[in-house]
């Protein structure tokens, strides 16, 4: 019984993935519906059940924002490979906390930019204004979207069917 199915909430709204037994577990205790079918079929010694691939809970879930895993890819990515105090573009960008961290900066989105080499050398251990050289836009942590959460699901060609329910259509 491997494969993942879709979780939605009760306003349709998707939450996670979770394994086959966690789904028919839910689906079995009349916590979740079964809103679309996988290909597959699983068999018991007395019966055989086909097996969801979206199912939704029947009771509305409250939970907090996802958030994006602050991580140098993240910030690279955020920040489009371009450094934020001249504007270059490239692939030998480094990570620059825009207060340093012996002065008291954070390990935050807010404090992280991506910088060249040459900018960062530059800046070295001070502020930007002691530096002088400006931040091209102010660093911010970056909201996070149903494709960074459940696009690496959506790669495997048996989660086709989840693509109407993330909101991203057929392709």
């Amino acid at each position: 019984m491997d494969g993942v199915v879709l979780v939605l909430n009760q306003n349709y709204e998707p939450l996670n993935v979770c394994n086959l037994p966690r789904a028919f577990r839910l689906v079995f205790g009349d916590k979740a519906e079964v809103v679309e079918y996988d290909h597959q079929e699983v068999r018991t010694p007395s019966s055989a059940y086909r097996a969801p691939s979206v199912i939704r809970l029947q009771h509305l879930i409250r939970r907090p924002r996802p958030r994006v895993r602050l991580s140098r890819r993240e910030v690279f990515a955020r920040d489009g490979h371009v450094c934020q105090y001249c504007g270059r573009q490239g692939n030998d960008m480094t990570l620059d906390h825009v207060i340093p961290r012996h002065r008291g900066g954070t390990h935050t989105w807010e404090n992280l930019v991506t910088a060249c080499k040459t900018c960062n050398h530059r800046k070295g251990g001070r502020l930007p204004d002691e530096a002088r050289i400006r931040l091209l836009r102010t660093p911010v942590e970056p909201r996070s979207d149903v494709y960074s959460l459940f696009g690496t699901y959506l790669r495997d060609d048996r989660n086709e069917a989840w693509r109407t329910y993330l909101f991203l259509g057929r392709s």
